[in-house]
């Protein structure tokens, strides 16, 4: 047995579609629909795993951007001095793990958790403190990135054909990668 995810996927595709499918009885309309959308969904494994860790670099740079632009922005606010704080940390690890070449996936993954995970926390923590009113420079910072994070998510899912007009959206490989958000 091959340890590679890839041939494990493609496998699965192949017993679904030449063995699985063609038992399930065709009156069956529900059992028939799920079974072809673990097909489809294991296609879209098979087709986006190879950039899994290049979107996990962008992810990571895209929040350290973001990471730094709020701890600009909010350096003097009321209330954020304890989420800046434990964010820096986060920074630092962050920054850390996208300079070491040889940094394991699982490493990218949890940084792009735990950046995700201070940066609500200093976002929940200076609008618990600071008039709104006094955070539109925030909002739309964070707007912005929220912008960017969704477009990429919508094109790494296009191959399950949810896009009204999939022709609209960019190929992923145009939005994540050796781009200007790359540290």
């Amino acid at each position: 047995m091959d340890l590679r995810p890839a041939l494990q996927v493609q496998t699965a595709i192949k017993a679904m579609t030449d063995v699985i499918l063609p038992a399930v009885d065709p009156e069956n309309k529900l059992a028939q629909e799920q079974a072809r959308l673990v097909i489809g969904m294991l296609n879209l494994v098979a087709q986006r795993q190879p950039l899994m860790y290049r979107y996990d670099r962008d992810e990571l740079s895209r929040f350290l951007a973001l990471a730094d632009t709020l701890q600009t922005q909010t350096k003097d606010l009321p209330g954020a001095t304890k989420a800046l704080h434990a964010l820096a940390t986060s920074v630092e690890s962050g920054e850390d793990v996208l300079d070491r070449a040889r940094a394991e996936p699982s490493e990218l993954e949890s940084a792009n958790f735990e950046l995700r995970e201070k940066i609500g926390a200093l976002i929940t923590a200076i609008y618990s403190e600071t008039e709104t009113g006094k955070l539109k420079h925030i909002s739309a910072t964070v707007t912005a990135h929220a912008k960017e994070q969704l477009l990429r998510e919508r094109s790494w899912l296009i191959g399950q054909g949810w896009e009204s007009d999939p022709k609209s959206i960019p190929a992923i490989e145009t939005l994540i990668g050796n781009g200007p958000a790359l540290r």
